[in-house]
């Protein structure tokens, strides 16, 4: 009989240590030895990002054959931005199979953006890896498909968007700064701020440039733009 996880994923697991493992976020196993019962879901991202990246270029080039590289790519970095990625883990209920410390549910994890976009990342790698691509692509045109049919035009990178804003506006350019660097090097985490004028947005990512687009996609949204 399927769990509630795998009736979302559309797939039963010959192998449910990788689903346990998918949806174990890292404060669940604070102060467990590593490789000791449940790993976080961490590795199963690490395959999902991939994986969701191909699926997603694969379909994007059969429903737009006349774009080119800029144009898709564009589409591209839309549809796996975080942003996108939490509304779909959402909209599926994600959210709530994930296991997480008893401290960090009464804070709210669930419902954070970067936790919901890596979860969804997480399960989509265990899926590719116990039911194969065919599954994975099953999956992510189904879940992705209103993301998918909401774009008409290929949306402007939140960057090159943001500074047509000012430029239009005879403004400033917006001016990014690195507010913090953590984590080990193999797995960094910048903290970017971007402001132009008394307004200031904010983001978190595995590198600068990624960094950059969410804070520039966070003033975009204070703007209402």
């Amino acid at each position: 009989m399927s769990t509630p996880i795998e009736t979302i994923l559309g797939h039963e697991f010959s192998r449910p240590e990788l689903l346990r493992e998918a949806m174990t976020h890292r404060s669940a196993i604070h102060g467990r030895t590593r490789g000791k019962g449940r790993d976080s879901n961490e590795r199963m991202e690490f395959i999902g990002d991939r994986v969701l990246g191909l699926l997603i270029a694969e379909w994007l080039i059969d429903r737009f054959p006349g774009e080119q590289e800029g144009e898709l790519g564009r589409r591209l970095a839309h549809l796996v931005s975080q942003p996108v990625l939490a509304g779909v883990a959402e909209a599926i209920g994600l959210g709530e199979a994930l296991s997480v410390s008893p401290g960090e549910a009464r804070a709210g994890v669930r419902r954070r953006a970067t936790v919901l976009a890596d979860a969804l990342e997480a399960a989509l790698g265990a899926l590719y890896l116990d039911g194969g691509l065919e599954r994975a692509r099953m999956f992510v045109r189904r879940a992705w498909d209103d993301a998918m049919n909401a774009q008409v035009a290929p949306p402007k990178d939140a960057k090159t968007a943001l500074q047509e804003w000012v430029q239009a506006r005879g403004m400033g350019l917006p001016h990014y700064d690195v507010v913090s660097r953590a984590g080990p090097p193999h797995a960094p985490a910048f903290v970017i701020s971007v402001t132009v004028g008394e307004f200031t947005g904010t983001g978190t990512a595995g590198s600068k440039r990624a960094a950059e687009q969410l804070a520039a996609e966070e003033l975009l949204r204070a703007l209402n733009i």
